[in-house]
């Protein structure tokens, strides 16, 4: 054998370091988004990126964003745009995945001037 029991634990200590540094990264840069699929689901999740909301054999025509919650007020508010899929259409909305937010149904409200919550549109089903 040419590595004593030594080197082995610095190699696993290593790779364990680099597994810690690379989870923590990822957790860092991860964004609350909703995507509108082709089937009209708005899907919340907290990803990297909006693709990542996908399921097997779905596309986004309708586009996506941000979401955050408004405790005081219940409600859960969606603005921005997504770079990949574009602003949101919301009348392409048939159904909301309440299940991936893990609050609700709660009153839905988009902000279109955002960062600025002057101006919140409600957005229902098919609106």
């Amino acid at each position: 054998m040419h590595r004593c029991g030594k080197q082995v634990h610095v190699d696993f200590l290593r790779a364990v370091e680099f597994c810690i540094f690379a989870v923590w990264n990822t957790v860092e840069y991860m964004y609350r988004k909703f995507i509108i699929t082709d089937k009209g689901i708005l899907r919340f999740g907290v990803v990297y990126q909006h693709r990542e909301l996908l399921e097997w054999g779905e596309t986004c025509p309708f586009g996506g964003g941000l979401w955050d919650v408004d405790a005081h007020r219940e409600a859960v508010l969606l603005y921005g745009r997504s770079f990949a899929f574009g602003a949101p259409d919301f009348a392409a909305v048939t159904s909301v995945d309440w299940g991936s937010l893990g609050y609700g149904p709660w009153p839905l409200l988009f902000l279109p001037h955002w960062p600025s919550k002057d101006v919140q549109q409600p957005v229902g089903l098919g609106l």
